[in-house]
Parts: C-alpha cells; structure tokens; sequence
C-alpha cells in the first residue's frame, strides 16, 4: 500500500516516525510486536507505542494481543483492512502498473504466464512466522492495499471480500492483465501458508467498486 503522493500538514502520516511505521507494517504484510518495530527503527519501544496508539485510534493500524508462556501478552500491529492514508483508498504504483499492463498481450498462452508470474510472487512475498493461513492471508491482502473483510461457512469455507482495488485504473484499462496476475498471486500464498487450502473460487469485479471475491475451501482453522 503506497504513502498518499501529497500528505497535508494536519494528517496523522505527516509525523516522519508515523510515517515510518505504516509504512514497515506495510512492507512486513504480517503482523509485527512493538519492541520489533522499535528496533528497526531504533527508537525506544514506549514512544513507538504511543505513535501506534494514535495511528490505531486513526484507524490506520489495528492492534492484537499474543499470549506468551509467561508475563503480559505482547502488541501486535497491522494495517487495517479499511486504513485510509491521507484520506483516500489506497492505491499501489498506479502509473507503473498500467505502464506494464501495457506491455503485456493477454492471449491465453500469455495468461498462463502472466499467472504463473503471479504464482511465483505470492510465494516469495508470503509471511513465513507460522501463524494461521487465514489469518495471514488476510494481514498481506490488507498490505496491499485490497481492504479485505472475511466470511466464514461451516465446512470449512471462507470467502473474502477486497472492499479496495489499489490497481484500479490499470485493471479497468487492462483486466485480463491485472488479475490474472493477482489471482496468481493469490495461489503463490496460499502455496506457502497452507498447500491444503484449495482457491475454490476468484471472481474479479468493477474495479471502481471493488468488492472481488476470494473463496478457500478446505480451511481447518478458526479466524481468529
């Protein structure tokens, strides 16, 4: 998920240590604890957590609690799925994105490729710390910048909704391109995270309006 191109002097992601924090979470796509964040950034962990705790009242992170085998559970921090950077919905190298979609002719060869490259992506950007499949999955969408909410059916069905398409001008111009290339993306994760999990279902909508589909099938765990 990018920065906002022009950030006003009254947004919360004016503060240069703010600023740094969104967007480390962003760059993790995973979950990351306080005194982690402190020292990537060299700052002592109590004035990192005020920042997070301002960022979090924003709306801009979300934070939960790791049990540990003894003492207080530890802080830790995402993006939030509907976090909204300097106001508006998150967009991702916009400009970039259509000039490469440009470039790329999506005959049903191509498409192959072009999933295959998302494949291999998805595997190389997949979180690795061992939490549960789902719930990562969903943490790495929000970095992206899709804005995912989750549904859950008995028998072990989970579907989510991406409530922001951060591609949206290249995917209106270049669909095919854009996500067939996410949709293998899509499956490179869930490679990694749980080869168990099957990808039932992806259906692509109005840019515009976002609100594409991700259904999993074979989900054993419980969203937390």
């Amino acid at each position: 998920m990018d920065l906002p191109r022009v950030v006003e002097p009254d947004d919360l992601l004016s503060q240069p240590t703010r600023a740094r924090l969104f967007a480390l979470l962003t760059e993790r796509k995973q979950a990351v604890d306080t005194q982690e964040l402190a020292a990537a950034l060299r700052l002592h962990h109590n004035g990192v957590r005020a920042h997070l705790e301002r960022m979090e009242a924003a709306g801009l992170v979300v934070r939960t609690r790791a049990k540990q085998a003894r003492g207080r559970p530890r802080d830790q921090w995402t993006i939030a799925p509907d976090a909204r950077p300097g106001g508006d919905p998150p967009s991702a190298y916009a400009e970039l994105v259509g000039w490469l979609a440009r470039a790329v002719t999506p005959d049903p060869g191509r498409r192959r490729d072009i999933e295959a490259t998302g494949r291999e992506i998805g595997r190389e950007m997949a979180p690795r710390d061992g939490g549960g499949a789902t719930d990562a999955l969903q943490v790495t969408l929000t970095a992206l910048g899709f804005a995912p909410s989750v549904k859950t059916a008995p028998g072990g069905t989970v579907t989510y909704c991406l409530d922001n398409c951060p591609y949206r001008d290249a995917a209106r111009e270049h669909p095919e391109v854009i996500c067939t290339l996410h949709k293998g993306l899509t499956q490179g994760l869930l490679d990694v995270l749980d080869p168990h999990i099957k990808l039932a279902g992806f259906e692509p909508r109005d840019p515009a309006t976002a609100g594409c589909l991700i259904e999993l099938t074979g989900v054993e765990e419980v969203l937390a």
